[in-house]
């Protein structure tokens, strides 16, 4: 039965006409006749009693019409969401965030999306790259940025910024003077720094395991604003992306790290081969043309 043979019949149900229902419908009055014998032929039973100046619906006319109303409505309804499907308007997108990175950009980045798709809802979980691959990996996050690890075989993505890290030392601090470090040189430092669900600490400390020392870490935390209050209260130092430290408070100095380097990748991650609506897709698209212009703009 097909959904438009329904609603042609609506029309003359509620014309009670072949002629007025048939010019309605911009079709012959022939064709619809014969369009609603079909209908009749495939249910066995007379669905209008036609009288002389109008049609009037049978019994079996009457339980159509309910169910036909229903069935046109929910296929116009599943048309619709279809829709919003292939041609993304609406959805709601889950996506984690490192307490790391430029707030500030990211929350334009939202923006500029929002504008575009005014009813597009947003999750927004701010944590450490490893718990954030970890939601990805298990589906509850759609979409992260996270300091891309050495094994990235379960997971597409775009990297977007390649930067180094920077030593953060209060102002007091003897270091101050010198433009650049080693980080042999750092050796009899107090270290603060992101805790175990931060990637960045792990490759704090797999440069200092390749300069021969374990590092003396005295606090752990989640918190940028936290570790920025430690250092500038003078308890340590801390080792932070240069991005980040552009942010940083008057009462911090940067120093520039030598020997070795200590690369900081960031990149913007889903799932390989998961299922992603085309919100999501239509998102990682508009992210990826937003983060190129922010490198290109950034390029020397």
């Amino acid at each position: 039965m097909k959904t438009t043979y329904l609603e042609y019949f609506i029309e003359v149900a509620r014309t009670s006409s072949f002629t007025e229902a048939a010019e309605n419908l911009y079709i012959t009055q022939p064709a619809l006749s014969r369009i609603i014998k079909s209908l009749e032929d495939e249910l066995g039973t007379p669905l209008f009693v036609r009288a002389r100046k109008k049609l009037i619906l049978t019994d079996a006319g009457h339980v159509l019409n309910k169910h036909a109303h229903i069935i046109v409505k929910q296929v116009d309804l599943l048309k619709t969401e279809l829709g919003n499907l292939l041609t993304p308007k609406k959805g709601h997108i889950r996506i984690g965030l490192p307490t790391i990175t430029n707030s500030f950009f990211f929350s334009k980045l939202l923006a500029s999306f929002h504008h575009e798709y005014p009813d597009v809802t947003f999750q927004l979980e701010e944590d450490g790259s490893k718990v954030i691959e970890e939601k990805i990996i298990d589906n509850r996050l759609d979409i992260g940025v996270i300091v891309l690890p050495d094994d990235h075989s379960r997971l597409d993505y775009f990297s977007f910024i390649n930067e180094t890290l920077k030593l953060v030392v209060p102002s007091s601090h003897p270091l101050v003077k010198k433009e650049e470090v080693t980080l042999d040189e750092l050796k009899k430092e107090k270290f603060i720094m992101f805790n175990q669900d931060f990637e960045l600490r792990n490759l704090i400390l797999a440069a200092c395991k390749e300069s021969s020392f374990q590092p003396n870490i005295i606090s752990e935390t989640s918190q940028l604003d936290f570790i920025e209050e430690m250092v500038a209260s003078n308890l340590g130092i801390t080792l932070l992306p240069e991005s980040t430290c552009a942010e940083l408070t008057s009462h911090l100095h940067t120093i520039t790290i030598a020997n070795p380097t200590i690369e900081w990748n960031l990149a913007l991650v889903w799932k390989k081969d998961a299922y992603l609506s085309q919100i999501a897709k239509e998102f990682i698209r508009f992210a990826k043309s937003k983060l190129t212009n922010l490198n290109d703009s950034s390029s020397p």
